[in-house]
């Protein structure tokens, strides 16, 4: 398990064999921090290479899913001895493919990790219910059975928790899987397959083939053999996903936007709340559908509060993240700085008030990767564009509330709904919040992001169709129940049940 080279032409999994793209091209992975740095030559597959995946992952499922659960969580425990080995090759190749600090990469990878460990217990654990019967000398019970192959289709901003949060599940559950990771960050995904297949897995139960969306995602979808899909990324691509999907009656779980909230009250910790925004809004340069991308403060706070995550965000070191003493790193790639700079100069053509950033940042440290400073404003009008649309950059938008009320009716403003928190001492507020959250997951006193394995993960609204992803219900989505009826009378039954 190695890093690629520079002119290293990597190749797709198919049925345990390493096979080149059946295009014959290949496009380069380059560092967003630098992109003189190439990270290896990467498949720009077709519609043949997803047929080809889904053939293997089609003949290997009636033995794999015949495979005891145990057995196959045997094989993720190994997978997971032989990543967590590699944490430090793991982190800097995640460091330089995405873009993400050092430390950060390190923290996805752990969570991978953790997310390996979890479901390998799952084998042991898959279970249905036994139920009473309104009949004597009757068994009735329920099953959990795989339902069959499955395509998963990954996004570049965390490219190995995302990928091990997806694949780990549906094997465990007894699928076999279709990989599409995202073209921009492939590395660390062919790093977990490289794994799992020296872990034992046998061929054609992971495959993965990476390349343009639109070339083989729709390929992977439409494909009669394949039963769910599973997929992470914008809400454009996501509905229209959906879509293809729900035609063919077939299982779907999109995770898209976010445009997260937290509420901040006058009895709050400034100092915590001040820490837990500049996390939430600048790590991973804000570039996670969990991250803080709105302020709600009310009146006796507001000022302080402005001014520490002014002073918090122009004191973030910005650049590479493999120097230990950088904060924060880069846009992913030109399209998302382009991105990023149009939503902060709408949100000046808005009437929003720049307190600090706002611009690309420039010099020998920049010039050759794609940064964009920390930025904050203030006077966010509640129906503007920066205040209802996700970024998915390191721009953070600040609004007034009078009291908790309007708070949470401004928190709940928009159209997505993954994640929110709010900051308080007051037990009350905290449990109207609570309550009154238009939002999958809610935090008390700590940022809007961050997860747990033994936890589910999802939002509602538009943040998300299906459902949720990791915990339990994770593997749950790539099963089935089948209800079984057992007579041990011996003879016909007189009895009229309907």
């Amino acid at each position: 398990m190695q890093i690629p080279r520079s002119d290293e032409r990597r190749r797709n999994l198919i049925g345990g064999e390493w096979r080149p793209p059946s295009t014959g091209e290949h496009e380069p992975c380059l560092n967003p921090a630098d992109t003189r740095e190439v990270i290896g030559l990467w498949p720009r597959s077709g519609a043949a290479d997803a047929k080809a995946a889904v053939d293997a992952a089609a003949k290997a499922f009636p033995d794999w899913s015949r495979t005891p659960g145990p057995e196959r969580g045997r094989i993720l425990g190994r997978a997971h001895q032989i990543l967590k080995a590699k944490i430090d090759l793991l982190a800097e190749a995640l460091c330089r493919e995405e873009g993400k600090t050092l430390t950060e990469s390190r923290g996805e990878v752990m969570k991978g990790l953790n997310l390996l460990e979890f479901y390998s217990g799952e084998g042991f654990r898959t279970h249905g219910k036994t139920l009473p019967s309104e009949t004597r000398q009757s068994l009735m019970l329920t099953l959990r059975q795989p339902v069959g192959p499955v395509t998963l289709i990954t996004p570049w901003n965390f490219p190995f928790a995302i990928p091990v949060w997806k694949t780990a599940p549906a094997l465990v559950a007894g699928c076999t899987v279709v990989l599409k990771p995202a073209s921009l960050t492939p590395v660390c995904t062919h790093l977990l397959a490289e794994a799992l297949v020296e872990a034992g897995l046998p061929p054609g139960v992971i495959n993965v083939v990476t390349g343009p969306g639109g070339a083989i995602g729709n390929a992977l979808v439409d494909d009669p053999r394949i039963r769910a899909v599973s997929f992470t990324g914008s809400n454009s691509v996501g509905l229209k996903l959906y879509e293809r999907a729900a035609r063919r009656g077939i299982k779907v779980t999109c995770e898209m936007g976010g445009k997260n909230p937290v509420v901040v009250l006058d009895d709050a910790d400034v100092e915590l709340a001040a820490a837990g925004i500049l996390q939430g809004a600048f790590g991973s340069t804000g570039q996670r559908c969990t991250a803080t991308s709105r302020v709600v403060a009310t009146p006796r706070i507001v000022s302080k509060l402005t001014e520490a995550l002014v002073s918090g965000a122009r004191s973030l070191k910005v650049g590479d993240g493999r120097d230990p003493s950088v904060q924060m790193g880069p846009a992913v790639d030109e399209s998302q700085l382009k991105t990023n700079l149009e939503a902060i100069a709408q949100a000046r053509a808005d009437g929003a008030r720049l307190l600090c950033g706002g611009e690309r940042l420039r010099g020998p440290e920049h010039d050759h990767g794609f940064f964009v400073a920390p930025t904050v404003f203030d006077d966010v009008k509640p129906g503007s564009r920066l205040a209802r649309e996700e970024v998915f950059g390191p721009v953070l938008a600040v609004q007034r509330a009078s009291d908790v009320e309007e708070a949470i009716r401004l928190a709940n403003d928009v159209e997505y709904g993954l994640t929110a928190s709010i900051y308080t001492s007051d037990y009350f507020a905290a449990m109207r919040f609570v309550e009154g959250a238009e939002v999958g997951m809610v935090h008390v006193n700590q940022p809007t992001v961050g997860g747990e394995a033994q936890l589910p993960f999802g939002g509602i609204k538009a943040t998300g169709v299906g459902e949720k992803e990791m915990a339990e219900e994770g593997s749950n989505f790539f099963t089935y129940l089948k209800t079984v009826f057992l007579d041990y009378t011996g003879s016909r039954r007189t009895t009229n049940i309907y």
